[in-house]
């Protein structure tokens, strides 16, 4: 799933959570296909549609002053589905607080199914954000 826009209250700043601001999310759901390929059937693959309500809930939710915390609840979230081993999460704040002029700023990261709990696990694939 690319390019998800939010406007949600979410930083460090106060200015940051005066008013929402607007928040692109990006997953990447890694499960095993091999039924679902085989059979067509909707029922044994993961639920695209859910994992985006899951994930927009948690941009609409409390505020958190990092994206690396908002990132890690989309991937618990998105983890709630039995079906996902695995996600990559990249949650893109689109305006900033920066002296620079920047088009965003973003944390990417993976999460494994682990404890009942998602678990960074390590810099995903093709680099960074």
């Amino acid at each position: 799933m690319r390019g998800l826009r939010v406007d949600a209250v979410h930083g460090v700043l106060d200015e940051e959570r005066a008013a929402p601001q607007p928040f692109e999310l990006d997953l990447d759901l890694y499960l095993d296909t091999t039924r679902a390929a085989h059979t067509d059937d909707l029922a044994h693959t993961a639920d695209y549609g859910a994992a985006v309500d899951a994930a927009v809930a948690v941009l609409a939710g409390p505020p958190r002053a990092l994206l690396e915390s908002l990132a890690a609840a989309v991937g618990d979230a998105v983890l709630a589905d039995a079906r996902v081993e695995a996600v990559t999460v990249v949650v893109r704040k689109l305006r900033p607080p920066l002296v620079h002029p920047v088009s965003s700023t973003a944390v990417r990261a993976t999460y494994r199914r682990g404890d009942g709990h998602a678990r960074a696990a390590g810099p995903a694939p093709g680099g960074g954000p």
